[in-house]
C-alpha cells in the first residue's frame, strides 16, 4: 500500500500519531523535498522517526514515480509531504498513478498553510483563490497571478500568495549537458514578492483607481515559519513590505481585502506587529 503522509508545517513533532505509526512500520519511506520544507532537516527527521529516509526530488516524483510505486502492491511505502498531502497538484498526480498501477493508497492528513494562515486573524472563509508568485528572471516575468488578486479584491476577498522556492533546480547551462548541475536552494521572501507586485503595477500602468486595483498603500500581511516557535507576522502596506525582513523561510504573503470584518481589523491591530511609516 502507498501511504501519503502529511508532516504538518514546522518540525519533527508535527506528524500525527497515525502518520508516525505508518512511518515506523513501512518498508520504504520517501521524503518529498521540493514543494516545501520543514524547519527541521532530513537528519532530524530520521533521528526522530528512527528510520532512513529516501529523498524524493522533482525528477523522481514527476518523471520516475514508478520507482516509488515499485512493489507497493505487496509492501508498505510511505511518501512524506510537508503540510497536507493535497496541498500540491503533484501529490494528486501520484495518487492517480498509484490507482492506475493497481496500488491501494491511503492519505493521512495534517495541517496546511491553507488553513494555518488563519493565525494572522483573517477569516478563512474570506479568502479567495490562492495564487503562487514565482521567481522572475531577466527574460521571464509572468504576472497572471496579479489578475487573480484583483479579482479577489473586487469580490471583497483576501488573497493568500504562496511564494516560490527552488530546491535542487538545474542550472540553465547544465540542461544541455549530460551531467546536471544544481542551483543553491533559494526561497522567496515577502519583500521580494512585494517588490514584484509593485513592479507589475508600474510596468503595466494599471489604473490604481479601478476596482480591486493593487496600490502601494494596499494593506498586506507577511508571515514566516507558520506553526513554529519562531513564527513571525507583520501587517503593513505593500510598499512598506518591500523593506521587511522576516528572517529564514518559509514566507507567505496575504493581500488583504479592502473590506475587513471588524474582528479581523481588531485582531490585526492588537495582535499582529505593524511596520511604522517612515517619516
Amino acid at each position: 500500500m502507498l501511504y501519503v503522509v502529511g508532516l504538518g508545517l514546522s518540525d519533527v513533532k508535527d506528524i500525527t500519531v497515525k502518520g508516525l505509526e505508518v512511518v515506523r512500520r513501512a518498508d520504504r519511506v520517501y521524503l518529498e523535498a521540493y514543494t516545501s520544507i520543514l524547519c527541521d532537516g532530513k537528519e532530524a527527521l530520521e533521528q526522530f522517526y528512527d528510520r532512513d529516509l529516501i529523498i524524493a526530488d522533482r525528477d523522481l516524483v514527476e518523471q520516475r514515480s514508478s520507482e516509488i510505486l515499485e512493489a507497493a502492491d505487496v509492501k508498505d511505502v510511505a511518501f512524506l509531504v510537508v503540510g497536507d498531502p493535497f496541498g500540491a497538484t503533484t501529490h494528486t498526480d501520484l495518487v492517480l498513478r498509484a490507482k492506475e498501477a493497481g496500488v491501494e493508497c491511503k492519505v493521512i492528513h495534517n495541517a496546511s498553510i491553507l488553513s494555518a494562515i488563519g493565525c494572522c486573524g483573517l477569516q478563512l472563509y474570506s479568502f479567495g483563490e490562492t495564487v503562487s508568485i514565482p521567481f522572475w528572471t531577466d527574460s521571464w516575468k509572468p504576472d497572471s497571478f496579479y489578475n487573480k488578486i484583483v479579482e479577489n479584491k473586487c469580490r471583497g476577498l483576501h488573497t493568500l500568495c504562496l511564494l516560490d522556492i527552488k530546491v535542487k533546480e538545474p542550472t540553465l547551462e547544465s540542461l544541455t549537458k549530460k551531467k546536471k548541475e544544481y542551483m543553491p536552494p533559494t526561497f522567496m521572501s515577502v519583500a521580494q514578492a512585494a517588490k514584484q507586485l509593485l513592479e507589475i503595477t508600474e510596468r503595466n500602468g494599471f489604473d490604481d483607481s479601478a476596482a480591486g486595483a493593487l496600490k502601494a498603500d494596499s494593506l498586506c500581511v507577511g508571515v514566516a515559519r507558520v506553526g513554529s516557535d519562531s513564527q513571525k507576522m507583520v501587517v503593513c502596506s505593500i510598499e512598506q513590505m518591500t523593506a521587511v525582513d522576516l528572517g529564514p523561510p518559509l514566507h507567505s504573503l496575504i493581500i488583504c481585502s479592502d473590506q475587513l470584518h471588524p474582528l479581523e481589523a481588531e485582531y490585526l491591530e492588537k495582535l499582529v506587529p505593524t511596520v511604522k511609516p517612515v517619516t
